[in-house]
C-alpha cells in the first residue's frame, strides 16, 4: 500500500477509498471529471489581479498586499503550497510593513477552484497569522467549500506525485 503523504491525518475510511482509486487507476479520471480544465491565470499580473479581487471583496480594511507571484522555490514536499510573508523595514524613523503572497508554480496548471483555495488560505494569513479556529472560519467565509477544496487539492498532489500534472502544461 502506498503512503499517502498529503492525506495524513485524514480518517482511514477516507484514505482507504483513495487507495482503492489509486489501485484501480481511477484517481486521475475522478479528478478530471470534477475539474476538467486548468485555469488561465498564467502571468503574475493576472495572479495579482485575481488575489486583489478576492482581497477587496472580503478583506477590504486589511493591510495592503504589495506583491503576488508564482514561486518555483516553494516545494510542496515541505508542506507549503503558498507563502504569506510579512516584511517590516525601517525607513528613517518610520516602520514600513509589506505583505507578499507567493503561490507554488505547481498551481500554474491547476483548476481555478484549487488556485482560489490557495489564495484564500494565504489571504487569511493577512488577518490571522496562526492556523487556528478563527483562521479556518475566515477561510470558510471567503470560500464556503474551503475544506473540500483543500482535500481535493491533496488528491491532485497525490496524483501528480504518481504521474505528473494531469493538465497540459502549455
Amino acid at each position: 500500500m502506498q503512503e499517502l503523504k498529503y492525506l495524513q491525518g485524514y480518517p482511514a475510511t477516507l484514505t482507504d477509498q483513495v487507495q482503492t482509486l489509486i489501485k484501480e487507476d481511477k484517481l486521475k479520471r475522478f479528478l478530471l471529471k470534477k475539474y476538467p480544465q486548468s485555469h488561465d491565470i498564467q502571468s503574475e499580473k493576472a495572479l495579482y489581479d485575481f488575489v486583489m479581487e478576492i482581497k477587496n471583496q472580503y478583506l477590504r480594511k486589511s493591510a495592503p498586499i504589495s506583491k503576488v507571484a508564482y514561486d518555483s522555490k516553494i516545494h510542496v514536499v515541505n508542506h507549503a503550497l503558498g507563502l504569506h510573508t510579512f516584511i517590516s523595514r525601517v525607513h528613517g524613523n518610520k516602520l514600513k510593513a509589506k505583505n507578499e503572497i507567493r503561490v507554488a508554480t505547481v498551481f500554474k496548471h491547476a483548476p481555478l477552484p484549487l488556485l482560489r483555495m490557495i489564495v484564500v488560505h494565504e489571504l487569511a494569513h493577512v488577518r490571522e497569522k496562526e492556523h487556528n479556529k478563527a483562521f479556518y472560519q475566515l477561510c470558510s467565509h471567503m470560500e464556503p467549500d474551503y475544506h473540500q477544496l483543500e482535500f481535493d487539492m491533496r488528491l491532485l498532489l497525490t496524483q501528480m506525485d504518481r504521474d505528473g500534472s494531469i493538465y497540459n502544461a502549455e
